[in-house]
């Protein structure tokens, strides 16, 4: 199963449009970080299922175990350290019918964004031309 998750397509959902929608319209954000990552710097609202690692190594059980505990009506953003393992998580939710996307550089990009770091605006000026 992990090889066809990795096969379709995975939607970014950028930190700025991410960061526009805190407020008002906010999506679910999942944050799959260990949870203590998750503990030293989330984003305001989000929830952790703590599979990172379980997914980095291959391993889809955790994550799926964790499936009913995500709302079915709603958008999930995943969010891991860079965004790649937040991209197998986003196949997968994808994949079993959720409404799902990948924050962009996860927390890192996160808060790249937040603090207008140069690595963060060079990633942006990319991430737009992509758009």
């Amino acid at each position: 199963m992990l090889g066809h998750a990795l096969l379709s397509p995975v939607s970014p959902t950028y930190p700025d449009e991410l960061d526009d929608r805190l407020d008002d319209d906010a999506p679910f954000v999942l944050d799959i970080r260990p949870r203590t990552a998750y503990q030293s710097g989330a984003i305001d609202g989000s929830h952790n299922i703590p599979v990172y690692d379980e997914l980095r190594g291959g391993d889809e059980s955790s994550f799926r175990a964790a499936l009913e505990e995500l709302p079915d009506n709603e958008e999930i953003v995943v969010v891991c350290k860079m965004g790649v393992v937040a991209k197998r998580a986003t196949r997968i939710l994808t994949d079993e019918g959720y409404d799902a996307t990948t924050l962009a550089g996860g927390m890192s990009g996160w808060n790249g964004y937040q603090s207008g770091s140069l690595g963060y605006k060079l990633r942006s000026l990319i991430w737009s031309l992509r758009r």
